[in-house]
């Protein structure tokens, strides 16, 4: 699972420097797009399927609205300027990856092996929660047994994002 993710994020990590170099605007949205769905994944492959629910709900909403916005105008630059020094700034993106990287991996090297976990903040939540909640699935309890208010304002969240693409698509279908 970890060689999955580190090629999703590889990948991710291109189309986000693809988005940033796109001369087409459109190009760049929809690398944008491969973004946020490759963030979909990686959270589908760790587990955190209301995550994963939440960030493609999110990212399509915003996608449909960079698509809307970038039809409405110009697709292509206004402007392109030339870079004179990018070979100073290849070596700076280089030498910002490298340091990148060593803090990565110096903050991975204190963590809990993959898998294992401290309970020291789960362990009232683990300990007789199907009693308390009277689910037989331990997040389905949690989520809407100790954490419903929590639960309810992601799901207003959500509701008001997807009303709002809707006012707006509606808006601009009128004209």
């Amino acid at each position: 699972m970890e060689t999955a993710i580190s090629i999703i994020t590889g990948l991710m990590i291109l189309g986000a420097l693809y988005a940033i170099h796109a001369k087409d605007l459109l190009s760049a949205v929809i690398a944008c797009g491969i973004v946020g769905y490759g963030l979909v994944i990686c959270f589908l492959l760790l587990r955190a399927p209301d995550l994963a629910i939440v960030q493609i709900v999110v990212e399509t909403i915003s996608l449909i609205i960079m698509v809307a916005v970038v039809l409405d105008s110009s697709r292509e630059e206004p402007y392109s300027k030339t870079d004179p020094q990018g070979y100073v700034n290849a070596v700076t993106a280089l030498i910002i990856i490298v340091t990148l990287f060593y803090v990565f991996r110096s903050a991975v090297s204190v963590l809990d092996p993959f898998g294992e976990t401290t309970l020291r903040m789960a362990a009232p939540y683990i300990e007789g929660a199907a009693e308390k909640t009277g689910s037989a699935n331990l997040v389905t309890g949690v989520l809407f047994d100790f954490r419903g208010y929590d639960t309810l304002g992601e799901a207003t969240v959500l509701v008001t994002a997807v009303l709002g693409v809707l006012t707006i698509l509606r808006i601009k279908g009128k004209k």
